[in-house]
Parts: C-alpha cells; structure tokens; sequence
C-alpha cells in the first residue's frame, strides 16, 4: 500500500471512523421515519456509502448480502449514458437482473456532489412487505417467469434535483397491496440518503473532496491489504461444500448448490460450476444475488476484525457459468432468492470457509457450524379489526439457532452472521402492527445440533388471529434439509416443522391439535381465527462427536429442557438417574454405541503411526510424519490416508436414508447421511448429507508441502 503524504495518519483515522460513523447515522434515520417492523425491529436492511465506480466504501452492520448489490445498481446508472447525473437526484430500483437480490428488495441511491464532481453515492435498502405480483406479499410458489413475481423497477430517477417525482412514486405505490407502507419506506430512504449526502459533505468542506476520496481509497486499501494477509495464513488447498433445498414451487425436486474453494497464496476463487441448473420456479437467484451471498459469507467469516468493504472481497474470484440456480437467466423467477437459494449458497460458501479455518492452528478457534441454515417465510395479510389493510412478514424465524465452535455451545435463537446486528420485535409488537395472537414464542427442545459442543436451539412460535380471516403465506426450504450443517462430527440442528391445526383455538386457548403437517412450499392459504400456525426452525449446528460431550453437560441440557430424556440417551449416549448422570451406565452405553459403529474395532499395528502428530486439521483428524511419509491420523494414531488428505478413503462409515429420530431431522427422499468413524475407535469424524446414490465428496486437499511449519 503507497503511503499518500497528501493524508497524514491522524487525517486519516478521522475521516474513516466519520464515515463509519455516517453510516450509522443513514440506520438511525432510516429506522426513524419507518413504520414497519421489518425495518424498524429486524433491521432487515442495509446503508452504505460507495465510491463512484460503484465500490463498497463502508457500510451498516445489517443485512451483509446487500453490499455488492447496491455497487451494480451505482454501476448501472453510471453506464447509461443518456441517463443525466445531477446534484440532488435520487435512483430507485428493484430488479433483480439489472440489480437486488428479489423485488422486494427495493433499492435507492443517490450522488453526492462536491461542486461539479460525484466524490461519493449513498444507498440504502429494505425489504418491503408487498412490491404486487400474482401473490400476496410478492412471494409467488405458482410463478413460472419473472413477469409474474412483484413489479421490477430497472432504474428510475425519483428524486430529481431535490424534488420528488410524484409520478413515478405514485405508479411504484400503486403495483403494492399496501401503497401507504411502500410509501412511507420510499421517504424513509430519502431521509437516509440526505443525511448521507449533507455528512459527506460537510466533512469534505472541513478537509477537502481530494483528501476524502483519499481516506476512502485507502480504507478499501488497507481492508484488501489485511484479508490478503489473512489469507496468507491459512493452508493452501481445496475445500469443498454442498448445501440443498428442496420444493421449487411446483415440485418437491432436490436442489444442490456446490462450491469449490481453491486457496493459494493470498487469493482464493470460489467455483460454483457443480450447482444445480436453474429451477422453474421461484427459487433461483441471479448473479447479483450470488455475489451478494459471497460477501454476506466472506465477510463475518474473515474479515471480523477489519473494515467491511470492497477491500475485502478484492482477493475473491468467483466462477459460476450462467444458467445455474445461482445465476438464474432471465425470465426465470426469482422472487424467492433471498430466503431460498441465496441463503443456502451463503450457507455453502461458510461451510467451505469454516474448513479451512479449522484447519489452521491460528484460527480454529474461530471455526463454526453454519448458524440458523433456512429463514422459514411466513407472511399474514388482508384486513385489521379497524377495516384497514395490513400486512407483516414475521420476522421471527431469525431466531433460529447459531452454531458451536470447537470451545462452546452456539448461542440460542442467536440467528444468522450474514446479518450480525438483525433482531426481532417484541411479541407485544407484532401483535400491535397486526392482527395475530401469540400462544407462545419460546426455545425449541432437541433443535440443537448434537457434538461435543452442542449447537444453540432455534425459537419455535405458535400463531393465531384476532379477526376472522386473513390470507397466510407459508414457504420454506430446510424442513427435508438440514442445511445449519455442523462440523468435524458434530450433527445439524433439526429440520423446520410447520404445521397448521384446524379449528385448535378457542378463544385464545388451545383445545385441541388435529394439525395438519405442512411440506417446505405450501403456499397462500386461508387462516382462520380458529387456525393455530406453529412452527420451529432450525437450530445451529454442533462440533465434534457427540458421545465427547460431556455428561454434565447433557444433564445440565436436560435440566434447563433443551435436551429431552431420548436425545440424552440415543445421541449422547447418557443415562441419567435420580436427576444426575449414571456414570457407569453412560460409560457403557457410549462404549456400546462407539462398537456398534464400527462392527468391530481395527486393532491392527501396520494401521497405527507412532510419530506424534504435528498438526490438527479437524477436532479428530491429525497430521503425522513418519518414515512412510505424511499421514491423516484420528486422535487414535490410525492411519487414515497417506500423502495425501483425502481421510475418508481410510475411515469406517455408515450410509442411512433418515437418521435416529433424537436428532429431529427429516430427509428429503433423495437425500442421504453418511457418517465417518475412526476405525480403531469408533470416534465420529465427520457427517456428510448428500444425494443418493452418489459418493461423497473429498472436502479437504491440503497442500501438505511446508504445513509441518
């Protein structure tokens, strides 16, 4: 990085914490003019400032995907050239192939001047309840083309010079069910890009435009400056991960994303070449919304400790021909992307990463599971007790569980990292802002990912109305996929269950539960207020075998109820009597369970290395040299491969169709688990879903060159 003498260092640190510190005005004003919980409690948006060429200069703790996005929008405006820029305009859009992440994803951006010159562009973003389309709340499981899904609005100038265009607000508002929230959210976004645009400002005329444009290079610089480093310190190689939904809207078809991350030196690329071509229905993501889920991964998976911006992913390639489910081709339907493929390929691209962290000795510490796998959509609307119209996307399911590290449990209803600050609303507000009535809104048991460290539990809600009727949406991915994936034999958290009980309330009260169980993609639906809704979603995944947890552990688990009686027993392998733990009983159970395994134990010598490992790459799996060469071991000693890192070929396993009922995971019937035991031991090493009748995967290749230092 060229030092500029034109910015000393105390010059510098001042512009970049102000900007930072903008940014956080933009939330505070967005959040202030809103009036939808989506904005104002889930913090389901994003703020940001760019250069001119479109580059993220610093940006909002909210909703990570949106970063890149906003950038092509800045990019598209820019290469239109008959589209005038001037002082006070203002662009808003939402589509998808020019570039969001879905349509309801609307978008507004604005430059911001320093006499006749673009110094910088603001942008803001929220997820807005209804943008039209063939559906209430533009979710639409019916949608063959993208035509039918919400209104797109490519690019449009809505603020020109400082005044509103009424026309073109008026014609966005009317494609919505629900104009008036729209609206509000439109001025909202006004707001925050002023703000922007007057602290820009005013902090070029105290310094200079030249001496800001700067600061703002050289934090970009120094953010690709640190990740470079970072990446330097990691192990060169291959990692590999899939991660799977399951229904397209019309069909209960599998769909797999695949990434290769390839590691060398300072830079990585990110080959999503093995995903699955695009679905007909409303699932697939455009390549903005890829781009999005790359740097919703990369960036709280690496770069947690140094500034978000374009810096950042400079070292990121990412590979991905067209017509996949994640770089859909028009007209395809997107209108789902965002809680459908885009999640599940951030999913993938952090599980990738999280192997690469835990195996390396500097960051293992920092490896985890895949947190809250699938946002469960549920989506109420029609009108209130006061003959208005109202609508609410339940925010709730990002409450589902974190994942465990190598050294603790996931935190409970800890939620996604892809959004580090989102939140959800009070009980007491949701209720307000819509005619719903909580029965409860508590911790699910057993939704945990079983390991030695156990993953935290999702949040699970039962729902019902305080008027006679509304339509209800209900869509998902993640209820015949466990996509909050653990790691080095640690299990996911379960699948999401929803269900719907028929005439189950009266009056508030649960009388009865004659409940119908509902697949991944119901769909639009009538509810009644003598409908009960209840739904749990997916906890975060857990680290290491389960049968190392220990007892105390489990029975504190099951003290506090987030681990039942079964789950103790059949996936920890712990007997439990008089309120404590039966020591012998447990050791015997677990060495049991560790048998039957295996079938029988290797005890073989010519399978054992006596060289002391030299370096851990997973929870169980060590590196070891000895006279024969270089060796993946288990904590036993036994060789499982050698030159090379490809374990499985020398592990025990075992195929299934569903696993063990403790574990609350449901398969889709296409789907498979295979899990991988240290032959001498039975230890659990690894846990794979993939599809059936295909092989696994080798997920780590390490260069083996140079790792003994």
């Amino acid at each position: 990085m060229t030092q500029d003498t034109a910015l000393n260092p105390i010059q510098f640190e001042v512009i970049r914490n102000r900007l930072v510190a903008i940014t956080e005005e933009m939330r505070i004003a967005l959040q202030s003019v809103s009036g939808s919980p989506t904005v104002t409690e889930a913090s389901d948006f994003f703020t940001g400032l760019f250069l001119p060429d479109g580059s993220v200069a610093s940006m909002g703790f909210q909703v990570a995907y949106q970063a890149p996005v906003c950038g092509l929008f800045i990019r598209h405006i820019s290469q239109k050239t008959k589209m005038a820029v001037r002082d006070g305009d203002m662009f808003i859009g939402n589509d998808p192939y020019v570039g969001a992440l879905h349509q309801n994803d609307v978008q507004m951006v604005g430059p911001i001047f320093v006499g006749d010159e673009i110094v910088a562009w603001a942008g803001v973003e929220a997820h807005e309840t209804d943008v039209g389309g063939m559906d209430f709340a533009s979710w639409s499981p019916k949608a063959r083309e993208v035509y039918q899904e919400g209104m797109r609005i490519p690019c449009v100038k809505i603020i020109d010079q400082g005044e509103m265009r009424d026309d073109v607000l008026e014609m966005i508002c009317t494609a919505s069910r629900l104009p008036h929230l729209l609206e509000l959210d439109i001025r909202a976004f006004v707001a925050t890009l002023n703000v922007a645009r007057e602290r820009v400002q005013e902090l070029a005329a105290r310094y200079g435009a030249k001496t800001v444009t700067q600061a703002i290079r050289r934090m970009i610089a120094s953010s690709e400056a640190r990740m470079r480093e970072r990446l330097r310190e990691l192990p060169d190689g291959q990692y590999h991960a899939s991660d799977f939904l399951e229904h397209d809207g019309h069909q209960n078809v599998l769909y797999k994303i695949d990434v290769v991350l390839t590691k060398s030196g300072d830079a990585m690329t990110l080959d999503f070449s093995g995903s699955s071509p695009q679905a007909p229905g409303f699932i697939n993501s455009t390549r903005s919304g890829l781009m999005g889920a790359v740097a919703g991964a990369v960036m709280p998976t690496l770069a947690f400790d140094m500034q978000w911006n374009e810096g950042a992913l400079a070292p990121v390639e990412i590979v991905a021909p067209e017509g996949l489910l994640c770089t859909a081709k028009f007209p395809a339907p997107v209108g789902s992307a965002t809680v459908e493929t885009i999640w599940v390929t951030g999913s993938a691209v952090m599980r990738a990463l999280n192997k690469m962290l835990q195996a390396s000795p500097k960051y293992r510490h920092r490896a985890q599971g895949v947190n809250d796998g699938a946002m469960a959509t549920f989506n109420l609307g029609g009108v209130n007790q006061f003959g208005e119209p109202f609508g609410l996307h339940l925010m709730d399911p990002l409450a589902g569980g974190s994942a465990a590290w190598p050294t603790r449990d996931g935190a409970s209803a800890g939620g996604p990292i892809t959004s580090p600050m989102s939140s959800i609303a009070d009980v007491e507000r949701n209720e307000q802002v819509a005619p719903l009535f909580y029965i409860h809104r508590r911790l699910a048991r057993d939704t945990g990912g079983a390991g030695r460290q156990r993953g935290g539990l999702s949040a699970e809600v039962a729902l019902t109305l305080a008027v006679d009727d509304a339509m209800a949406l209900v869509m998902t991915h993640g209820a015949e996929s466990p996509n909050s994936r653990g790691l080095a034999g640690g299990w996911p958290g379960a699948t999401i269950v929803q269900t719907m009980g028929w005439k189950a309330v009266e009056r508030g009260v649960r009388v009865s539960h004659d409940a119908e169980v509902f697949g991944p993609k119901p769909g639009l639906m009538k509810m009644t207020n003598r409908d009960l809704f209840e739904v749990s979603w997916q906890g975060g995944g857990g680290w290491g075998d389960p049968l190392a947890r220990d007892p105390a552990l489990v029975a504190a688990d099951v003290a506090d109820d987030l681990v039942s009686e079964q789950a103790a027993r059949e996936a920890y392998g712990v007997v439990l009597a008089d309120g404590g733990v039966d020591a012998e009983a447990t050791q015997e159970t677990r060495s049991a369970m560790r048998l039957a395994r295996v079938g029988a134990f290797d005890d073989d010598p010519a399978r054992r290395c006596k060289a002391e490992p030299f370096r851990r790459i997973g929870d169980a799996l060590f590196l070891a040299r000895d006279g024969a060469g270089a060796h993946v071991v288990t904590a036993a000693g036994y060789i499982l491969s050698t030159g090379h890192t490809r374990w499985r070929e020398g592990a025990a396993s075992t195929t299934r169709a569903q696993p063990p009922s403790a574990y609350r995971i449901k398969l889709h019937e296409d789907m498979r688990v295979t899990e991988w035991f240290c032959p001498a031991t039975g230890a659990l090493l690894e846990v794979d879903f993939h599809e059936a009748g295909k092989p696994v995967e080798h997920d780590m290749i390490l260069k083996l060159e140079g790792l003994a230092h």
